[in-house]
């Protein structure tokens, strides 16, 4: 089986996602994916959301329900509504509703999840068993330790290795935060998105490698992901390149053993795809 964990559609015209570059400035659908689809034997996808917005997540989970190899939803609700309980368990109903994902990184307060309603709903996230999803930078590793041990049910994945420094080499404090937070037995590591942390167009394996292997050797085999963070990948590499560049990390650092879990197995027991296929 191979689950790509982390991978975004969107539609240009809707406004929802907004980047500069030329290659993205343009609708990403499930048909533009089919081709990556049949070449790399993709069984399911995790479509992860771009924009805080309910509009966006109905959109994704729309697509779900058209969608065959789409496994799962990784939407946004509002976190600080007073209505978060009642909108949690309505998507909750909805068995493509996988996860939630509040924007982190380009939130203006770096302990925003610490605030007394945030606090709470993550506690309700909890108690559904829903994936919680982290787009953090260094920075803010402090803080999801901190909301981590508050609320220690919390099943949670750090996206895109938590987007350490990689364009300068700069390994601390990511690399110690990192290890912390690999202690945590209910976090997964999303091994995604270091190409675009590396420089687009101007990274090489042996940039990312001190990054992947530290997160491969204390998440370990049973709780990394591969996430090709198609098609914003595509400013700094194919997605064969990401793929490849994965593949290497993972057998050099762990052994041929540990594809299969990396690149699929850990996917859908984490975002638990088996309950999702018998609903539907």
């Amino acid at each position: 089986m191979f689950v790509d964990a982390h991978q975004h559609f969107w539609k240009w015209s809707k406004g929802w996602f907004s980047r500069p570059e030329q290659v993205l400035s343009r609708d990403y659908m499930p048909k533009d994916f089919e081709e990556i689809l049949q070449k790399y034997g993709v069984d399911n996808t995790i479509v992860v959301q771009t924009t805080p917005i309910v509009a966006e997540t109905d959109f994704l989970l729309e697509l779900a329900e058209k969608v065959s190899f789409i496994g799962g939803v990784v939407g946004w609700l509002d976190l600080e509504s007073t209505d978060f309980q009642y909108e949690l368990e309505r998507y909750s109903r909805n068995a493509h509703f996988v996860g939630i994902r509040p924007m982190l990184e380009s939130l203006p307060e770096d302990d925003w999840i610490l605030r007394p309603r945030v606090v709470e709903s993550l506690s309700l996230i909890a108690q559904t068993g829903l994936a919680f999803e982290f787009l953090t930078f260094t920075r803010q590793l402090p803080h999801v330790l901190n909301i981590l041990d508050r609320i220690p049910r919390l099943r949670a994945a750090i996206d895109h290795l938590s987007k350490p420094e990689i364009r300068t080499g700069k390994m601390q404090p990511w690399q110690d935060l990192m290890r912390e937070v690999a202690l945590r037995p209910n976090v997964c590591c999303k091994l995604s998105g270091m190409v675009t942390e590396a420089g687009y167009g101007h990274w090489t394996r042996e940039q990312l490698r001190p990054y992947a292997d530290h997160v491969l050797e204390y998440f370990g085999a049973d709780r990394v992901m591969f996430g090709s963070d198609w098609p914003v990948c595509l400013l700094a590499a194919s997605y064969e390149e990401v793929v490849a560049a994965a593949q290497d990390f993972v057998t050099s650092k762990l052994g041929t053993a540990a594809v299969a879990p990396v690149f699929g197995d850990n996917a859908a027991r984490f975002y638990r795809l088996e309950s999702v296929r018998a609903s539907v």
